[in-house]
């Protein structure tokens, strides 16, 4: 089976991240493939590379990354969500004069011709809110 997973919930706005990452891990344990995970929405904040959550809690921002970097997990994030909330990949950055970029590591910035493509590719897709 092949999915295609939207997050639409930030990582402080209730479970649905975590919910999202979960499957995703169970659905890979399970032989099954992941086409992309596309953060739209408030999902977008997962994918801010200086986020600080409390040592106590969950790493979510952490954990999406190295699913990326391991696994080889797509996610994209939509630019313009990303941009209405200030997340700047390297290119954008510069093209506004600012010094840093903001993605974390194995995110990368996407249309919504990119979920499309996904939900194409997908057998099922399911969205987190």
């Amino acid at each position: 089976m092949k999915y295609a997973v939207q997050v639409n919930a930030g990582p402080c706005s209730g479970n649905a991240g975590l919910s999202a990452y979960r499957f995703i891990l169970a659905a890979l344990e399970a032989g099954h493939d992941v086409v992309r995970v596309f953060f739209y929405k408030d999902g977008v904040y997962h994918a801010f590379r200086y986020a600080s959550p409390p040592e106590d809690e969950i790493q979510l921002g952490r954990l999406w990354s190295e699913l990326a970097l391991d696994r080889g997990v797509d996610l994209a994030v939509c630019i313009s969500a990303a941009q209405r909330r200030g997340l700047l990949c390297a290119d954008e950055a510069r093209r506004q004069g600012k010094q840093d970029d903001d993605l974390a590591a194995g995110f990368r910035i996407a249309g919504l011709g990119q979920w499309l493509e996904a939900a194409l590719l997908a057998d099922r897709c399911l969205v987190f809110a």
